[in-house]
């Protein structure tokens, strides 16, 4: 009977222990999750012209806002192409890093107006309530997405720095 339990208990925990390591060994940083959800294409595409790919899979931790690729799509006309230019790199990386907060922040932190300062440098207009968080008037339509170096909320615009 004692054999049995010992051998059951080795068995629970040789099958239990790689399936616990690959959730917190293998956990993806924010580009790959976003990758992994195959709705940041653009985002994704912008980060690489913009030369973030390795910052944002870096230590961290960050709090990402992301805009879906529907968010880009809402943009005016050539907007998003324009950007993506050799030339447009440094106004690229001042929009993108306007989403990022060099902290991880979960949606359950968010209550009333906060003011967070971004990687950019300005600050965000957030909002916390019973409809839910705000970031900048875009409603996040998705919220804790956890990654190895920080937390991803998605949002359904794309924020624009002021200046």
């Amino acid at each position: 009977m004692i054999r049995s339990t010992i051998l059951a208990a080795t068995a629970t925990a040789a099958f239990a222990l790689p399936a616990f390591a690959d959730a917190h060994m293998g956990a993806k940083t924010i580009p790959e999750t976003a990758a992994a959800a195959g709705e940041f294409g653009t985002l994704l595409a912008a980060v690489e012209a913009a030369g973030l790919a390795e910052t944002l899979s870096g230590e961290g931790p960050f709090t990402v806002f992301a805009p879906t690729d529907a968010a880009f799509a809402a943009l005016p006309e050539g907007t998003v192409e324009e950007l993506l230019l050799p030339e447009n790199k440094d106004k690229l990386a001042q929009i993108l890093t306007y989403h990022v907060l060099p902290a991880a922040v979960m949606s359950s932190e968010i209550s009333g107006e906060m003011m967070p300062e971004t990687v950019e440098g300005s600050t965000l207009a957030v909002m916390g309530g019973d409809d839910g968080v705000t970031v900048d008037g875009a409603s996040v339509t998705q919220a804790d997405i956890e990654a190895s170096n920080g937390v991803i909320h998605v949002i359904d615009a794309v924020l624009m720095p002021e200046g």
